[in-house]
């Protein structure tokens, strides 16, 4: 199980308290279309186009795994929709940047409700989660990082058991993708 660690920094270099209490803003318009590809990437809708907000060589990294390249992360966000075929973003606030946030990095605080029956009533579980964006000149992503309750979990530099758990997540990431698809679950015909 992840480990967070509430004093240290998330990856915007702010704590989670200080993310929290971030001023919603509005989108630029270079952002709109990865704000959008990022909805249909968490709502499980994601589509072939939904992937070109990635950079070739970009990296997600979650509270589960570390996805490095856009094949892995294909087989992250396809996989989840075979998981949650239908999960809903009651909540979804684009953050301002304050003065040490670089202004090619985009926040978000969102909230997810995941269903694993896509006709329930209730979600299976909603998750609160930061996502702290880093784009290069060509406005796509290059390093994706989710997490949840806005809480920094351990990394490698955390120690022995960080790195442990560095090398739990990216064995995660890689074996997902031997299973998954590449295909996006929206453009399969049943």
């Amino acid at each position: 199980m992840p480990v967070s660690n509430p004093e240290a920094p998330n990856a915007s270099g702010l704590s989670a308290n200080e993310t929290k209490n971030l001023k919603e803003r509005s989108p630029e318009p270079h952002e709109e279309k990865i704000l959008q590809g990022i909805k249909e990437l968490y709502t499980s809708k994601p589509t072939e186009r939904t992937y070109e907000i990635y950079a070739p060589n970009a990296v997600f990294h979650d509270p589960i795994g570390i996805a490095e390249g856009i094949k892995s992360i294909r087989a992250q966000f396809n996989g989840l929709a075979k998981l949650f075929p239908r999960a809903d973003i009651p909540k979804f606030r684009l953050l301002e940047n304050p003065p040490s946030v670089p202004k090619t990095t985009i926040l978000v605080d969102q909230d997810v409700s995941y269903f694993r029956d896509p006709n329930a009533s209730s979600p299976t579980k909603t998750v609160n989660s930061l996502l702290t964006l880093e784009t290069n000149d060509q406005h796509q992503i290059v390093k994706h990082t989710e997490e949840w309750n806005h809480h920094r979990e351990t990394t490698g530099e955390d120690g022995f058991l960080g790195m442990l758990n560095e090398n739990r997540k990216k064995f995660t990431a890689n074996f997902t993708g031997m299973f998954i698809s590449q295909e996006p679950p929206a453009q399969k015909k049943d």
